[in-house]
């Protein structure tokens, strides 16, 4: 079904040749971009410490991918210096800075073959780029970090000065484009409040896609009670368990620095929720459903964890919920709470809408509660989702507390929207790309995406998808004033069907394209379009 929608959307486009592609070449006049990631989006390896030459990739990968874990990346938190150190005193974890810090962020597995799109982070957005006239290494560039630490850790903030010095040289004295993805909006924002003045120096726009600026309630609460997978599908059985990833994040500050903004004044206050057989001053047996907001959940979390532990080299180490990482993000929200644009930098949000997304958790049910708080690790929780990108609320990602030039949401998944053509669109306006392929040099035309709009539903069975879309194509031919009374809007229809097989069901759309008579140089056009699919 969406894919007859997505047919129908290109087809127009290439008729209003939106999409003609450009041939490959370096734009001189782009100013630098560095792409910032988000939480496991960064290549690490561990390093020998007495053979520097000696490393091993250790996130990501899929072989092998559980051992390596457990063995190279399981870490305790240190409160002297906020860092999470590695269980394995023989190695260090680094980033590595091949290809200007771009490979770190690109392709996470790059021996992978089959599915390899499952490990793709900013490599369809690099691909795009480099289109549109970019070059690595000299107007494109990229910014890994070890993601387990808190995102104010001096040494992560130092990394990214000298980063942006080195950018900045590089681009002959160009300042700089900063796109973040996801928790990557945290950690410039914790730069932007404590390095104010260098981030002033060195930076023109900032382009913040799907931050979780006020939390992940539901990825969080869950990621602390169960664990998370950072892909799915088939590939998942190759890759960390859900377990191991769990003992994992449970010592990363970055981790507890995504949990609910205690002070944030939520629409739908994200709860944790258990189903519990309590008994009452006669001893009678009753199942009742506990709530609990985000500071109440502390406790919880304090409880089942209480018993955790894990063996490493042959030894139990107790990894309970950690107290001294909570108090060091309380911090942290401190630093984001005063974070403020610099003059001269130019703020820009986009978040992710359309998708169901956890934002209170429930564990239990009143045929089969909870007895003991510790077997919360081995239950299955249900979610009561909002509106957002699967991950992150659309209400978190969108209150980022600042002077914003403007704020999108776009339909799409969490990792996902990183490949979604409309958000391309949006960042390749914002960006300035001359290149861009809305501009036709031979006609001297351009032509703007102005509204999108898509909606979703299902009824007897059946899913309906609605799509509105409309351009605006400006120009400098002079309008006959003449004519222009009797002209009329050019109406006309396309429909599409699919037959339904073993892997798909069928499917059928129907647009209406409207193209309205020029006026004062713009000549607006617009894009309906319905389908219906059954619902699998």
């Amino acid at each position: 079904m969406a894919m007859l929608l997505e047919d129908i959307v290109r087809s127009v486009e290439l008729w209003l040749r939106l999409i003609k592609k450009p041939q490959p070449y370096v734009d001189p006049n782009l100013d630098p971009v560095l792409l910032v990631p988000g939480i496991a989006g960064s290549i690490l390896k561990a390093v020998d410490k007495e053979n520097g030459d000696k490393e091993e990739r250790v996130w990501i990968r899929i072989l092998a991918a559980d051992y390596t874990c457990r063995t190279k990346l399981w870490s305790r938190f240190d409160p002297q210096t906020g860092r999470s150190v590695t269980l394995d005193p023989k190695r260090n974890i680094v980033v590595p800075e091949d290809r200007y810090g771009l490979h770190a962020i690109d392709v996470l597995d790059p021996d992978m073959i089959i599915g390899r799109d499952c490990v793709y982070y900013f490599h369809d957005m690099i691909v795009e780029m480099i289109k549109w006239g970019f070059q690595e290494g000299k107007t494109l560039f990229g910014f890994g970090y070890d993601f387990r630490q808190s995102n104010r850790l001096p040494e992560t903030l130092e990394r990214l000065a000298k980063k942006l010095e080195s950018v900045y040289q590089a681009s002959g004295g160009k300042k700089i484009n900063i796109i973040s993805h996801s928790m990557g909006g945290l950690l410039v924002k914790c730069f932007m409040s404590l390095h104010s003045d260098i981030f002033e120096k060195y930076v023109k726009n900032w382009i913040a896609i799907a931050a979780p600026f006020r939390g992940a309630p539901g990825y969080v609460t869950s990621t602390f009670l169960n664990g998370m997978s950072f892909v799915e599908g088939w590939e998942q059985n190759f890759f960390i368990s859900k377990w191991s990833m769990h003992q994992l994040l449970i010592e990363c500050p970055s981790i507890y620095e995504l949990m609910a903004c205690p002070h944030f004044h939520w629409q739908h206050l994200p709860v944790l929720e258990i189903w519990r057989e309590k008994q009452d001053s006669d001893e009678n047996s009753q199942i009742i459903l506990e709530s609990y907001s985000p500071e109440e959940s502390i406790q919880i979390f304090k409880d089942a964890l209480s018993s955790n532990t894990v063996n490493y080299d042959g030894e139990d180490i107790p990894l309970p919920f950690n107290l001294d990482i909570l108090k060091w993000a309380d911090e942290t929200q401190k630093v984001l709470s005063h974070a403020k644009v610099p003059p001269g930098v130019k703020f820009y949000n986009i978040y992710g809408i359309s998708l169901e997304t956890p934002h209170t958790v429930c564990y239990g049910s009143a045929e089969v509660p909870v007895a003991d708080l510790p077997e919360l690790q081995f239950c299955e929780p249900k979610y009561i989702c909002v509106d957002g990108d699967g991950t992150v609320p659309a209400e978190s990602a969108k209150a980022d507390g600042l002077n914003a030039e403007a704020r999108v949401g776009v339909p799409g998944e969490h990792r996902g929207i990183l490949s979604d053509h409309h958000l391309f669109r949006i960042v390749k306006h914002w960006l300035k790309a001359d290149s861009d392929p809305f501009y036709n040099p031979i006609n001297d035309y351009v032509i703007l995406p102005t509204a999108f709009e898509v909606e979703r539903h299902k009824e007897s069975g059946l899913q309906f998808t609605s799509l509105k879309e409309e351009w605006e194509i400006i120009s400098e031919e002079q309008d006959d004033h003449d004519n222009m009374v009797n002209r009329k809007p050019f109406v006309s229809s396309i429909c599409i069907s699919q037959a339904g097989d073993y892997q798909s069901s069928p499917a059928e759309a129907c647009a209406t394209v409207t193209v309205h008579p020029q006026s004062e140089g713009k000549q607006h056009v617009e894009l309906n379009a319905v389908s219906v699919s059954v619902d699998a």
